[in-house]
């Protein structure tokens, strides 16, 4: 009798056991689902790249290919990719060129003659004059050119357009070389612009130049400290998507870059 009641006991648990399993598996599953939530983006775009560049060989038998793909060819080669890529994932790689320079530019960021920041455009790299250039000057310093180098590398490999912006503080200037903030501006912009061409880092369709003279502060003119940050070539790295890179309000999460979200 004592035996059949430990037999009946031990079949109503069994049931514990196809329960454990279930359990062990489901965690698993979502362990695997996280794996692939955080995997490598850039690989990601690589493959994008590599599969874009396959598509348009010559020679190919890709349906995509065009009688003109010959005339193309002879066109500079630009960096394929962000049009394969979500607006989610080219805010994310924007966070990791933000990171990445972060890194390779640390000693000028300590110092504040650098400056990162993502904008409504997209990732402006703020260069402040007293890093770069000389009071009423366009010539950036030679002590300059290893972080000029330093980015110009970087946003190369990207598929991004560079934006070259040039600005002043209020202070009106009156030179042998600048008549006004609006030239000397303008100089300053075109001047960065035609060093990145000289490196060949960066393809000339994808640079633009203008100034801004004193038109668009980031500081307040009142005060020598806001004049400094107003005196700036501000680089922005521009998307051809049309996307919002805005803060949607509070503090970016924290992590080894600043995460940028969909609206």
């Amino acid at each position: 009798m004592r035996s059949r009641v430990q037999r009946a006991r031990v079949g109503h648990d069994r049931w514990l056991v196809s329960y454990a399993d279930f359990i062990t598996l489901l965690f698993a599953f979502f362990v695997v689902l996280y794996a692939f939530a955080r995997a490598d983006q850039k690989k990601q775009i690589q493959v994008a790249q590599a599969i874009n560049k396959a598509l348009h060989t010559n020679g190919g038998t890709s349906s995509l290919d065009r009688p003109d793909d010959a005339q193309n060819s002879a066109q500079p080669a630009k960096p394929a990719g962000e049009e394969l890529l979500t607006p989610m994932q080219v805010k994310y790689d924007l966070g990791r060129v933000q990171h990445d320079l972060s890194i390779a530019l640390a000693q000028q960021i300590a110092s504040k003659t650098i400056a990162l920041e993502m904008g409504p455009d997209g990732l402006v790299i703020s260069l402040r004059e007293a890093g770069f250039f000389a009071t009423g000057s366009a010539t950036p310093k030679p002590e300059a050119m290893p972080a000029l180098r330093t980015i110009a590398a970087r946003l190369g490999v990207t598929p991004y357009d560079l934006r070259i912006e040039g600005h002043t503080d209020n202070v009106p200037i009156h030179t042998a070389e600048f008549d006004s903030n609006w030239e000397l501006s303008s100089a300053r912009a075109t001047h960065i612009a035609r060093l990145f061409l000289e490196m060949k880092a960066i393809p000339p369709d994808r640079l633009s130049a203008a100034g801004f003279a004193e038109f668009h502060p980031v500081a307040s003119n009142d005060t020598a400290a806001g004049r400094s940050e107003n005196r700036r070539v501000d680089l922005v790295v521009l998307p051809r998507a049309k996307l919002d890179f805005a803060p949607s309000g509070g503090a970016l999460p924290s992590g080894p870059w600043r995460k940028i979200t969909d609206e």
